[in-house]
């Protein structure tokens, strides 16, 4: 096992500090990706995405009495509701691996 006694030569500690300093600076700079006009990227939304993206109204009144019976305790979760809508999304979902 070998012994690493590198602390020895970077010298002072206000010194090291300094250069770790301008040495994090300059990778920082580095990092920046570098920006060219030939690169094009491309976007391809799912089906689903379309379906739920074209709806984007929704009912303001209903989301405060929503978020109103949450904070005071009263807000009922139907269960039945919740389980068939899961089991709904399962069945979409397998049905587009299939496709």
């Amino acid at each position: 096992m070998e012994i690493n006694d590198s602390f020895k030569k970077t010298g002072p500690v206000g010194a090291s500090s300094t250069t770790a300093k301008a040495s994090a600076s300059k990778g920082a700079e580095k990092a920046e990706p570098a920006k060219t006009n030939s690169q094009s990227d491309n976007v391809k939304i799912s089906a689903q995405a379309q379906a739920i993206g074209g709806s984007s109204t929704f009912d303001v009144k209903k989301v405060n009495e929503i978020k109103a019976a949450i904070a005071s305790g009263t807000f009922q979760v139907n269960p039945e509701k919740v389980a068939n809508g899961l089991i709904d999304t399962v069945k979409d979902l397998l049905s587009s691996r299939k496709g």
